[in-house]
């Protein structure tokens, strides 16, 4: 085939992708996950209905699956960083130990046994079906970091079976890539009627000792456009061609032995990625960098992988296996739920967790879905029917896995998440921790503006009474003391102590309270990201200072209007309450001549907003006006 017909597959597979993209979005905004929309995308696609992305088109791209692999084994590789472990080995090994050798042996000798209700299976023989279950229990023992990361940065956990989630995941997909490359030979070797002998053997410890040896030279050269002071996206697209490369370099392998001793040497590029990410997530200076490349690039990746893998499958084989999908599903559910109950009481873990131990390893992704491509190139007899089953259980542990989690998080009481919101009471108030010149000048500024304010102090000594009238003494900076300050109902909360205890109010109140705007004076900028992780709006006394001088600078009438510095002009943030105003465009509101909008603000997005724009309640516009003009704008939004 020529190079212009591969480069007309790819920009039709690319338009696809682009379109998979978009559609898997609107399949998010109805709960459903993004892997989903890309893979039902996929198959409208392919070659069982619209017949866009054609079964020639899917073997040529075969090399995208090959790139997507490579960038998925090293994702998996950079989320077992040994530090971060060590805390909870004990459970981890022993979580571990109980949800790898339980799922995998109780899974292959179920499906074996079972073999007669799953049609591709019925009418091999004896060592092909052994071939074919042991390659379902390794499937069934891979997990997804990157499911797990996105519930656990979603609830803010943080906590001990926390810690041991992450652990148990991270070091089960390292070692079910080594169980696959074991369990691959030996089903090939079932399934080509081979004999699993001692040289047979001798060779599947050379391949792997090759492969892991070669891994650790590719970390050592990924080090190389790591510390190369070049943009990040030429260093991403370095990472993604080194990925892509090991697979190249393995076909070589195998061809090249083929030809020289008459068999094929067969070096594993997923354990090669993920041995080589390993050194360097874990014995160089990249690993956050590294990290942060991947976590740039794999957006991109998935969306052309699990596309790809949907326009191979065939919506009619899909149907006919839905009920045994359902059925092993159901198995590697119970598999897993063994293996939790003895990974907690071989642990001595608490006792509360051995029956929801199960809960959080339930979702897959990649890496399962990765090797069961492998797995349908290889055997493409069988092989496809095998990858549909597979896809089956993924979309519905997709489906199930994150709400079990988020659950099991809020049970074991190690969920951070926000409060909710309080509805305004009416009355613009503030409440400022912090008795000094600059706390109690905003005060006195903030009660010009028809506020009214707290001034809340740990230490009665550090003020004088006659200097300050409003200001409330608590004994410490425990929810039980902030009960009495009734802060639900406060409209502003202003930080202005130290960083510490700032973070430690903030946290309180975003876990508790759920106050919509929490300002914070920040002393250090180090603890710049933990407080913009909990939605504070953030001023950092010398960076703001420098903002303000230059906005003077480059205009100064914008900037004197806004911080209210001419006459008779504010500014104000109004929200929309009144029914009335739903659903009226700006340019029909009939705003005073003297106030402008300077924007609209929804569900926590600035819009770009024009005439057009139609209000809805609860959005927040900005005016800039008349004291007089806006008092009135208050009762009219707010009524």
């Amino acid at each position: 085939m020529d190079y212009n017909t591969y480069i007309v597959y790819l920009i039709g597979f690319l338009i696809v992708a682009i379109a998979a993209n978009q559609i898997a979005k609107a399949f998010q905004k109805i709960k459903f996950p993004l892997i989903t929309g890309l893979i039902i995308t996929g198959i409208i696609a392919g070659s069982s209905v619209l017949n866009f992305i054609t079964v020639e088109a899917v073997d040529k791209l075969h090399f995208l699956n090959e790139i997507a692999l490579a960038i998925i084994a090293f994702s998996a590789g950079s989320e077992l960083y040994l530090n971060e472990l060590r805390s909870r080995i004990n459970s981890i090994k022993w979580m571990t130990i109980g949800q790898l050798i339980i799922t995998f042996v109780v899974s292959a000798v179920v499906v074996y046994f079972a073999a007669e209700k799953i049609p591709f299976m019925n009418t091999m023989a004896a060592s092909s079906k052994i071939a074919v279950a042991i390659l379902f229990g390794t499937i069934f023992v891979a997990r997804s970091p990157s499911s797990a990361i996105a519930v656990i940065n979603e609830m803010r956990a943080n906590g001990p079976f926390t810690k041991t989630v992450m652990g148990v995941t991270v070091v089960k997909d390292v070692l079910v890539i080594i169980l696959f490359a074991i369990c691959f030979s030996i089903a090939k070797a079932f399934i080509n009627g081979e004999d699993i002998g001692i040289t047979f053997l001798i060779i599947l410890l050379l391949e792997l000792v090759a492969s892991f040896s070669i891994g650790y030279l590719v970390g050592k050269l990924l080090q190389f456009p790591l510390s190369l002071k070049i943009n990040h996206k030429i260093k991403a697209g370095l990472i993604v061609l080194l990925g892509y490369s090991v697979y190249v370099f393995a076909n070589l392998v195998k061809h090249a032995s083929e030809e020289i001793i008459l068999h094929g040497f067969v070096l594993e590029p997923l354990l090669i990625c993920i041995i080589a990410s390993f050194v360097i997530t874990n014995y160089s200076k990249h690993r956050i960098e590294f990290s942060e490349l991947l976590e740039e690039v794999s957006p991109i990746i998935y969306i052309i992988f699990f596309t790809l893998t949907g326009a191979s499958l065939s919506i009619q084989t899909l149907m006919s296996v839905f009920w045994i999908a359902i059925a092993l599903f159901f198995l590697r559910l119970l598999t897993m739920f063994l293996g939790g109950v003895f990974g907690v009481v071989a642990a001595k873990d608490k006792k509360e967790y051995t029956f929801i131990a199960w809960m959080p390893y339930l979702t897959q992704a990649g890496v399962a879905l990765g090797l069961a491509t492998l797995i349908a190139n290889e055997f493409p007899v069988w092989g496809h029917e095998f990858e549909t089953i597979i896809i089956a259980i993924i979309v519905i542990n997709q489906l199930v896995g994150p709400p079990l989690f988020k659950w099991t998080l809020n049970f074991v009481k190690e969920s951070h998440t926000k409060a909710n919101l309080q509805y305004f009471d009416g009355v613009r108030d503030a409440v400022i921790f912090g008795v000094e010149d600059q706390s109690i000048a905003l005060a006195q500024q903030l009660e010009k503006h028809k506020w009214e304010t707290r001034i809340v102090c740990l230490d009665e000594a550090n003020f004088s009474r006659e200097m300050v009238n409003n200001v409330v003494t608590i004994e410490d900076l425990t929810m039980k003391s902030l009960v009495s300050l009734e802060l639900e109902k406060t409209e502003a909360i202003v930080l202005m102590l130290s960083d510490n205890k700032n973070f430690q109010l903030a946290e309180t109140i975003y876990e508790n309270i759920g106050t919509a705007n929490v300002i914070v004076r920040l002393n250090n900028r180090d603890n710049f990201e933990k407080f913009h992780k909990l939605g504070a709006l953030i001023i950092e006394p010398a960076t703001a200072m420098v903002s303000l001088l230059d906005h003077f600078v480059r205009s100064p009438n914008a900037a004197s209007l806004l911080l209210g510095m001419e006459d008779g002009q504010e500014s104000m943030d109004l929200e929309i309450r009144n029914e009335d105003i739903q659903g009226l465009r700006l340019r029909d509101l009939r705003l005073p001549s003297d106030v402008l909008v300077l924007s609209v603000k929804r569900k926590g997005q600035l819009l770009v907003s024009h005439g057009y724009t139609r209000l809805r309640l609860g959005d927040v516009m900005t005016l800039v006006g008349s004291e007089d003009s806006l008092e009135k704008l208050k009762f009219k939004f707010d009524s």
